[in-house]
């Protein structure tokens, strides 16, 4: 399947529904699915959604794996991820959460902790929960919509990043709890791709290069990017770009830091180099983000 064949599909496109409410094109919360735009053609989402089933049954694919989501059944579909609708029960509720990439990046602020969260979510996206767990998704789903709902509130985005994160911790000690426990166990390959992972996260401020992360794993460079690009899809100079671009787009929008002063807290030569880095990544300079 050829990726520019598949549709991307993001949260503007259900803004004109009216049982939803939205944070722009950030957030969206809701608890009815019947009128979404919905088809059984493949469509890469541009947000992270969060759904947990509360009755009946729904049968969709993610990234060309069918899985099927059930009464107690947290699932969690990850941004960029491939997902395609199949068949659902005529009695199927739940309640959803929809969070654009952006919007992920500036509500964790670093990756380290929450790392190990998007490997569970990646090898299972649905999850059984116990009944206390699906109480706590439906409290924070139901305080997040209120707070949502204050559109005369200055701060209610602030407000919804601050619940989002306490959901995500919430949601990574329930993986911890169900999951983590029943991980098959990693292949080589697997198991080479998350110390690069924890290497990355440990060192990303301060070392840029493929070469620095494949000597710490006693590997070339050419064979580190060879499996991370296997396991991942992405390549080894992308993972450590990503990270670094998502510390400098949370400096930029949650510190006081001058931009010359996170330049030289993410050690780049000066800031000219820095900005010149930033908006080859993302299209825009480091003063336009900030802006933004």
């Amino acid at each position: 399947m050829e990726k520019q064949n598949i549709q991307n599909v993001d949260i503007s496109q259900i803004q004109h529904l009216p049982m939803i409410d939205f944070i722009g094109n950030d957030f969206a919360i809701f608890d009815d699915i019947r009128e979404l735009p919905l088809t059984p053609y493949p469509r890469r989402l541009n947000a992270a959604c969060l759904a947990v089933c509360r009755k009946g049954w729904c049968k969709l694919h993610i990234n060309l794996q069918e899985y099927e989501m059930k009464e107690g059944m947290l699932c969690i579909i990850l941004p960029e991820q491939i997902v395609q609708q199949g068949e659902r029960s005529s009695d199927f509720s739940g309640c959803y959460i929809a969070v654009s990439k952006d919007f992920m990046e500036v509500v964790i602020p670093t990756m380290q902790q929450l790392f190990p969260l998007f490997f569970l979510i990646k090898e299972r996206p649905c999850v059984d929960i116990t009944t206390e767990e699906l109480e706590s998704f439906e409290e924070y789903h139901s305080f997040l919509w209120s707070k949502v709902r204050l559109k005369d509130n200055p701060f209610r985005k602030e407000i919804t990043q601050g619940l989002l994160l306490s959901l995500f911790y919430e949601i990574l000690h329930i993986y911890q709890g169900h999951v983590a426990q029943e991980r098959v166990p990693k292949s080589r390959k697997e198991d080479l791709f998350e110390r690069f992972i924890r290497a990355i996260s440990e060192s990303y401020k301060e070392e840029r290069s493929v070469s620095y992360y494949a000597d710490k794993l006693f590997l070339t460079a050419k064979h580190l990017s060879t499996v991370v690009k296997e396991v991942s899809g992405r390549t080894a100079g992308e993972w450590i770009d990503s990270l670094v671009i998502l510390e400098a787009k949370a400096l930029l929008k949650s510190s006081e830091l001058s931009i010359q002063e996170i330049a030289d807290e993410l050690h780049f030569a000066n800031q000219s180099f820095f900005g010149k880095y930033f908006k080859h990544h993302t299209g825009m300079s480091p003063k336009e983000y900030r802006k933004k």
